[in-house]
């Protein structure tokens, strides 16, 4: 299977971060003085997700074939391909059901002269009548990620139309439609050539004021995947403020607020750990601090072995376990055999309540009194 190019994304601004570019130039030189993170294994299997449906698509790889192609320790396994390729590729007959669309995979696009530097690889480009296509993979599950005014999408498209090779794709087009594939959803948006001009200049109007010493810097929801958090001024700032807020007798509407900076600061602090573990790692040592090895947990050395000697022990009922599957797995297996878990063998119960946004779709959960209060209104 192909592996990434290192040189895939921008070190100015490439497309996942066109949103946080534009809403915080000033993370840019941010960014360059802290080191890379080290991959994680939700990343090192979204990039094998990328590359197996590239090549599935590029060189027309059989299902058999793409089955335990992997990268970096991340295997695609027959249900992983059932629950992530599988429901891609069929995406796609629904957006182009005719297969009238020319299309390019994993295109290559950039700015050139007008924005040097600025380059990234968009998962498809194609061209359907008077309609530019530009859809993009989510293989992850944590995060909804919508079409419209997605600036990663719109990057592409800008990127796109200035790439000598993909301007036949935009050539006429008075239509181009952002396209996101996150399985099982697809979610679209069309706009205008128009629309992603006007993006382009914000973009590039961004990436100037980035270069500058005095470039804005601005807190908000594009903090969540920035690498200069930890060192971020706004945010270690904020997390100062925070330990001395004092909690006792704080006004309902400054919780509220305060909650919305904690959801921030809980990323810092994680992303701040990580920073110190990969200082720590390479050797750049950090006053008054160290890396010690986690507690150690007891495993067998030979499961067998084991077995047959605690055998000898105790009964085996103080020895082996034994328990009933969850719904989730039992209804993941009859889905191979194309059968339903029916409903009468399971209920949903909830392990209590959580905090939401107000706007959060989830029915707020009464409490037990507020519960007994509505039902005694319909006896009554």
């Amino acid at each position: 299977m192909s592996a990434p190019s290192p040189t895939a994304h921008s070190v100015v601004v490439g497309g996942s971060t066109a949103a946080r570019v534009i809403a915080c130039p000033a993370s840019v030189r941010l960014s360059a003085t802290v080191p890379p993170r080290p991959s994680s294994q939700y990343a090192d299997m979204g990039t094998m997700l990328h590359n197996a449906i590239a090549d599935t698509l590029t060189s027309s790889l059989p299902r058999s074939d793409a089955i335990g192609s992997s990268y970096a320790g991340q295997t695609l396994t027959d249900d992983i391909y059932d629950e992530k390729i599988a429901p891609a590729l069929a995406a796609l007959d629904v957006i182009d059901p005719e297969e009238g669309m020319t299309v390019s995979i994993e295109a290559r696009v950039s700015f050139g002269d007008w924005l040097p530097g600025v380059f990234g690889t968009c998962d498809v480009l194609g061209r359907l009548g008077n309609r530019a296509v530009v859809l993009d993979w989510k293989f992850g599950d944590g995060v909804i990620v919508d079409a419209e005014e997605n600036a990663q999408l719109m990057f592409y498209a800008a990127a796109a139309m200035r790439t000598e090779e993909f301007r036949p794709v935009f050539k006429g087009a008075t239509e181009i439609e952002l396209i996101i594939v996150q399985p099982p959803e697809v979610r679209r948006w069309v706009t205008t050539p128009e629309r992603i001009r006007q993006f382009e200049l914000l973009l590039k109007r961004s990436v100037t004021m980035s270069e500058s010493s005095a470039a804005p810097m601005v807190m908000g929801p594009h903090c969540r995947f920035c690498p200069a958090k930890p060192v971020c001024p706004l945010m270690t700032g904020a997390a100062a403020r925070a330990v001395d807020t004092q909690l006792v007798g704080l006004p309902a509407r400054d919780i509220g607020a305060a909650l919305v900076l904690a959801s921030q600061l809980e990323k810092w602090i994680e992303d701040l750990r990580t920073l110190a573990i990969t200082m720590l790692t390479a050797e750049h040592p950090i006053p008054d601090w160290k890396l010690v090895a986690k507690r150690g947990m007891r495993k067998w050395i030979d499961d067998a072995a084991a077995e047959a000697a605690l055998l000898a022990l105790l009964p085996e009922s103080d020895v082996m376990e034994h328990s009933l599957v969850s719904p989730a797995k039992a209804e993941k297996a009859l889905k191979k055999l194309k059968l339903d878990l029916a409903p009468g063998l399971y209920h949903s119960i909830s392990s209590g309540t959580t905090l939401a946004r107000a706007d959060d779709p989830r029915a707020e959960a009464l409490s037990i009194g507020r519960q007994l209060t509505a039902a005694l209104k319909h006896i009554q």
